[in-house]
């Protein structure tokens, strides 16, 4: 489909193309139904390549590259600073970045269970009521991996490569540790050539993520159109749903109609956009009665460490990514979180990357000479660390109501947030990295930082579904509790942020919400077809 008219009325309009969004407009697209993406990135070549990590500032320069072309405003503790986040643009945003981890929460993450309790009572949709998204979710993402030797039994995942020599050696040291490591699940079609372009974009199609598991596909059954360059300014409302998106494109604003409109901009800019559709009927943004509108951010903390596989094993070539262990997961009461595989050797390259976010979010930022000394400390760390490979531990976040998406209408582009780590969780992270290096008995190991270290590109929810208006946003089916035509398929609606990373989790759910919008379409048109038989 390629009309480029704001006459047409879509079936539904997906504002934003990332993991959630793309995958679910897939759905939308592949049921026949007439989909609209919008996002404000260029659609690009599939040929395009290169890592988040850029030199780039100016704005179009990044919001090219998929990157997100303005500083982030993070008040952390208190203390502000500005720097270039994690959060990418274009048809598949962040996540044709991200290291295709596919990992399925447990069971506790999501309801109680007998020896403990969830910290929320439990989500309004239980783990059983999950359980085939999931399922449906590692199909169409194309993931290998093996089950967790301590988890509940999954099936249906494809053969992973063989790993590389020192992970081998690593493997085995888990295991004679007493620990379980498994293959990693990852999204990853194993193609003849596939590089395993882990934190990176790719010009191939192996590694599915919102462009090629969502986007591609949908725009190649002719019912999908991709909107690029796009800017969602503002939603407006007519009797209780939404009546058009108002966007910027091309110079010009317009306004964009569809039957329904789905969030699908992320974790930090759904709430954006909502808090800033302001009117009459809608004094402190859309769907924001409750006024939890970007409220109850969560992350993850990182616990990144160096492991030694040995003397004698060699990195060699095989699975980038090739183990997770679910061991450090919980501890009695202690809701902890996976411990797996960065997919990243400690060299030279991948230190510098992460010393230069580390000072683009600090106060250094402004000495304009400091970032190319961070040569220096990056050859000195690579030498010292030799032949590591990095693991990180993902420490379970939980929701404050404190910690929140902001919305500036004087900087419409620049991404937002005030955010307090709670001493709950610096507790919990004491006791989280304690045991980790309890149980790594035998195995030479390094933290490689000291402070928490808020994993930036896992936001989610500041959306969260609720069976209670007041205590909520989105109601189970993800559907805005104050809007019946507005829905989101992002992290947002997450009520905690579970111990794993949040793509299957983001998949699953919009697998979910594109069956249950399939559904009201469907009931829509066969009640039309009643009544127009009835009236014959």
């Amino acid at each position: 489909m390629t009309e480029d008219s704001a006459q047409i009325t879509w079936d539904v309009v997906v504002i934003g193309a990332g993991l959630g969004g793309g995958v679910f407009g897939r759905q939308l697209a592949e049921a026949g139904y007439r989909v609209l993406f919008v996002d404000r990135g260029h659609i690009g070549p599939r040929d395009a390549t290169g890592a988040m990590e850029s030199d780039r500032t100016d704005p179009e320069e990044r919001n090219r590259a998929g990157c997100w072309p303005a500083p982030v405003e993070a008040t952390v503790n208190g203390v502000t600073t500005s720097g270039w986040g994690a959060q990418g643009t274009g048809p598949g945003g962040t996540s044709v970045f991200c290291a295709a981890a596919m990992e399925r929460p447990e069971r506790h993450d999501i309801e109680d269970v007998a020896d403990l309790r969830h910290p929320t009572g439990g989500w309004p949709v239980g783990h059983d009521a999950f359980t085939p998204w999931f399922d449906k979710a590692r199909s169409l993402m194309a993931v290998n991996g093996t089950p967790d030797p301590l988890g509940e039994p999954v099936s249906g995942m494809a053969t992973p490569l063989p790993p590389p020599e020192a992970e081998i050696a690593l493997g085995a040291a888990f295991e004679a540790a007493g620990l379980h490591p498994y293959r990693a699940h990852l999204g990853i079609r194993q193609l003849p050539g596939c590089q395993q372009c882990l934190g990176r974009r790719c010009p191939r199609a192996c590694k599915m993520d919102g462009r090629s598991a969502g986007v591609d596909p949908a725009l190649a059954t002719g019912n999908a159109t991709f909107w690029d360059r796009t800017a969602a300014l503002a939603l407006e409302s007519e009797g209780g749903a939404i009546s058009g998106l108002r966007v910027l494109r091309g110079g010009r604003e317009t306004v964009v109609r569809a039957r329904h409109y789905v969030l699908a901009a992320g974790g930090f800019g759904s709430p954006r956009l909502l808090l800033a559709s302001r009117s009459e009927d809608w004094p402190q943004g859309c769907a924001n009665s409750s006024g939890l509108v970007g409220r109850g951010l969560m992350f993850h903390l990182n616990e990144r460490i160096a492991l030694w596989p040995g003397r004698s094993a060699k990195s060699g070539h095989g699975a980038a990514k090739p183990f997770s262990l679910r061991d450090f997961y919980r501890d009695g009461a202690d809701r902890l979180g996976l411990f797996q595989s960065l997919g990243l050797p400690a060299d030279y390259g991948n230190i510098l990357m992460v010393l230069r976010q580390r000072y683009d979010r600090s106060a250094l930022r402004r000495i304009r000479i400091g970032r190319p000394l961070l040569r220096i400390p990056a050859r000195i760390a690579a030498l010292a660390l030799g032949d590591a490979r990095v693991y990180v531990g993902i420490l379970e976040d939980m929701p404050h109501d404190r910690n929140r998406v902001i919305y500036d209408p004087a900087r419409p582009d620049t991404i937002i947030y005030d955010y307090v780590i709670d001493e709950e969780l610096r507790a919990r992270r004491s006791r989280y990295r304690r045991m980790i290096k309890r149980r790594l008995k035998g195995i030479r190991s390094l933290f490689l930082h000291d402070a928490p270290e808020l994993n930036i590109a896992h936001p989610c929810g500041t959306l969260r579904f609720s069976y209670d208006p007041k205590k909520g946003v989105l109601d189970p089916d993800c559907r805005a509790h104050d809007v019946r035509n507005l829905w989101c398929v992002v992290s947002s609606f997450m009520p905690t942020s579970t111990g794993v990373n949040p793509g299957m989790t983001i998949v699953a759910n919009a697998l979910r919400v594109a069956d249950r919008l399939t559904a009201a379409l469907q009931a829509k048109m066969q009640a039309a077809d009643t009544a127009a038989r009835s009236s014959r």
